[in-house]
Formats: structure tokens, C-alpha cells, sequence
């Protein structure tokens, strides 16, 4: 495969690495800029569910069959990088028992194997579960480790040649023809400009002021949440609220942890998260109605994300109503600026889709003739996982998501 074209990717989230690897098997010459650390914004600041698509599957089918897919090709390709822990889908006393009945309906048009269990017999598999539990449906979910996950992906797209730099903000592209021809590299206060043939923004909550360096608009909604990782070393299944999506109704278990979660406030700027004191309580009391135990004591660290969502429809800006399926935006279609594509919305869990459809509608207009690999070969790592700790630790990107998993 001869390297004949070069595609800048904007963002070293898990999305965006994702593409650059999927590039670089393709043969195609890449450049990768993260104006941070890897994984350094939404993808380490997420509570790490690998989704089965369970807790999406009444409202957002289509999000949900991307998350139930996606999550068995992880399995395969990335053992290393998460923990299949299983899930439960749990009510509560009080909860709408029509609610469970419809998220193991949908679960079922889905495909997805689930076990219904009385609450006894959970408690049984997971004491700590409180005594109103009333039943849980048991579904594939799992835990993720974004900070290994993003970085061996990476690796593996360096070593196949992709220049993937950390550190490196874009402060400008150039446009010649109405298209991208070229973009300027800021980094430790020095900037280089390169040529290009095609940029992906793939920058998450901040796509919109990188499309805007192209005089393109992306109205992004995006929304923070918080996470509370406390002391708890006898949870070993993902635990989620049998109701609609809402504040602290997911627990994320860790070998010595419980990572607690989560809100949604629609902010304004990505950069400007405010940290109330008020959503740290919240996840106690709401995630202490499925799990007893949880002490505010025994915090070990609390931080804050940002959700890169968007919709066309603004009639769903409300942060929970939006789909958290994704999208692939084709700016030479929408702001007549060729050679340029956003890619935004979708989950951690979907990243590996969301790169191979960026890929594939690159690949298409750039003449690039070669199939996606991605979802068929291991990614690094995989057969010397403490190495990819020590990539982690080198490369800084040890992140709060994950950061009780990692050598210190």
C-alpha cells in the first residue's frame, strides 16, 4: 500500500485514536494532534461502562443496537483493556415495575441475552445489594478502562506508522479552493504548519470550535457530569437503575472501588465545568437506594466529564433526551468546505464503529481502496498488557476514569 495521502485527526479522545488507526491499516499516511493528554477529556472522565446497550434499549433503540454490537467486538479485540463483569438492571421498591418489563422487552427485540433474578437471588451473587431490591435483569454489561483503551490504540496506530502527538493544539486550517489544504501545529508555544489532503474532527465537546477554525458551524450541546469513586471492594457487577436515564442510577465496579454516577447540566463551554457540591450527595443517596455501604468518608477522588452531544432536532436539547447514537458530519455537503468531516455523539463503547464509518467515508473520497480491519485484529498490548501500563504512565495519560487500575 503506498502512502499517498495525509489526513490530519483532531482529538486524542478514544474516537479519535480510533480513526488514526483505522487510517494507518489502511495504508494511509496520518497525523494525529491532541492539544492535552490522551483519553485527557471526555474518555477519561467517564465512569468506564462498556454498554450492552440495556440502559438505552426503551428510548434509543438505535443507540442501543450500536452499543450491544460494538461492546461483543471489544471482547475480542481488547480482553485487555476492560473486565466483562455482567450487569444487572435493577428495581427498586417503588420503581415502575411496567419500566422493567419494557427494558427486558426491547432487550429482547435486541437480541440480547438477559436472565430475569428475584431480588434474594441477587443478593445472593451481590450482598451488598439493599434489601428493597425487588429483582434485577441480568445483561452483558462490563467495565472499561479508557485510559488503556485509548492509548493502545495509539500505539498501535504509531506503530504502523500514524505521527500521533499529544500535547498539540490546531490553531488554524487553511483553505484553498474550498478545501482543506493545510492546518497549523501549536506546541510548547512553537507552531508548524503541514499540508493535508483531509482533516477529521474528532475533538468531542470542543468539535464545534474546531470546525469553526474552518469557518464551519457545530452546534454542540454538550452536558458535565459528575463521577465519585469511593472505597467498595465487594461489588463485582455493573449495577444500573431500572428507570429512565437519570441522576445516580449507574455504580461501576472496581477491584478495591465503586466509581458512582451520574448528573447531566447542560453547560456552555467545555472548558468551564462547574463542580457542585450538591451532585457528589446526589450519587450517595441515588446509587445508595440500589447499593448499601457507600461511605462519603471513603471518597478516593471525584471528578467531572463532558458528553459530546448533538442533535439536528433542537426539540431534543434537553442532555437525557438526546440519542446517543453518533454522527458523521460531511461539511463539504453542509458549508461547502470539501475535505472535512466531523464525527461526534456515540459512547465510549462505540468508539471502534464510529472510526471505521469515519474511515470508510474518507477511504471513499480520497480514492483509498483497502477494507476495515479494526473489528478482526487484537490491539496492542494485547499480548503484553504491563506494557501497555508503562505507555500509559510514559505518555501521561493516567486519567480519573481508571486511575485505581494503573501502576502508579
Amino acid at each position: 500500500m503506498n502512502r499517498t495521502e495525509t489526513v490530519l485527526v483532531v482529538g486524542g479522545g478514544v474516537t479519535g485514536v480510533g480513526v488514526a488507526r483505522d487510517l494507518a491499516m489502511r495504508g494511509v499516511d496520518v497525523t494525529l494532534a491532541e492539544r492535552g493528554t490522551f483519553a485527557g477529556g471526555t474518555s477519561g472522565r467517564s465512569h468506564g461502562l462498556l454498554h450492552s446497550g440495556a440502559r438505552y434499549a426503551v428510548d434509543d433503540l438505535r443507540g442501543a443496537k450500536e452499543c450491544l454490537e460494538e461492546s461483543e467486538v471489544l471482547k475480542q479485540i481488547a480482553p485487555h483493556c476492560l473486565d466483562e463483569t455482567g450487569g444487572f438492571v435493577v428495581q427498586v421498591e417503588g420503581d415502575d415495575p411496567d419500566y422493567f418489563e419494557r427494558v427486558r422487552e426491547a432487550c429482547d427485540e435486541l437480541g440480547m441475552g438477559t436472565e430475569t433474578l428475584t431480588g434474594e437471588e441477587a443478593r445472593t451473587e451481590e450482598p451488598g445489594l439493599v434489601k428493597e431490591v425487588e429483582r434485577v435483569l441480568r445483561v452483558p454489561d462490563g467495565v472499561v478502562h479508557p485510559s488503556r483503551l485509548t492509548v493502545a490504540n495509539g500505539m498501535d496506530a504509531s506503530e504502523r506508522g500514524a505521527e500521533v502527538l499529544s500535547g498539540t493544539g490546531v490553531t488554524d486550517l487553511r483553505l484553498e479552493d474550498g478545501r482543506v489544504a493545510g492546518a497549523t501545529l501549536e506546541r510548547e508555544g512553537e507552531s508548524r504548519e503541514i499540508d493535508v489532503s483531509y482533516v477529521v474532527n474528532a475533538a468531542g465537546p470542543w468539535a464545534g470550535a474546531v470546525a469553526g477554525l474552518a469557518g464551519c458551524e457545530v452546534e454542540m450541546a454538550p452536558t458535565s457530569g459528575v463521577m465519585v469513586a469511593v472505597e467498595y471492594d465487594s461489588l463485582g457487577t455493573v449495577l444500573n437503575r431500572a428507570r429512565a436515564p437519570d441522576d445516580g442510577d449507574i455504580v461501576i465496579p472496581h477491584p478495591e472501588e465503586a466509581i458512582l454516577g451520574t448528573t447531566a447540566r447542560s453547560i456552555d463551554d467545555p472548558d468551564e465545568v462547574p463542580e457542585e457540591e450538591w451532585e457528589v450527595e446526589a450519587m450517595f443517596e441515588e446509587c445508595g437506594a440500589m447499593l448499601s455501604g457507600l461511605d462519603p468518608e471513603q471518597v478516593t477522588r471525584t471528578y467531572w466529564g463532558v458528553r459530546p452531544l448533538y442533535s439536528e432536532d433542537r426539540e431534543t436539547w434537553e442532555g437525557r433526551g438526546i440519542s446517543r447514537g453518533f454522527y458523521l458530519l460531511d461539511h463539504g455537503e453542509r458549508d461547502g468546505v470539501e475535505g472535512l468531516v466531523t464525527i461526534t455523539g456515540g459512547k465510549l463503547t462505540t468508539y471502534r464503529g464510529m472510526a471505521e464509518a469515519t474511515t470508510d467515508f474518507v477511504c471513499r473520497d480520497l480514492g483509498v481502496d483497502e477494507p476495515c480491519r479494526t473489528a478482526e485484529e487484537l490491539l496492542w498490548g494485547a499480548d503484553d498488557p504491563e506494557a501497555l501500563d508503562r505507555a500509559v504512565v510514559e505518555t501521561d495519560a493516567r486519567n480519573p476514569a481508571d486511575a485505581d487500575l494503573l501502576p502508579t
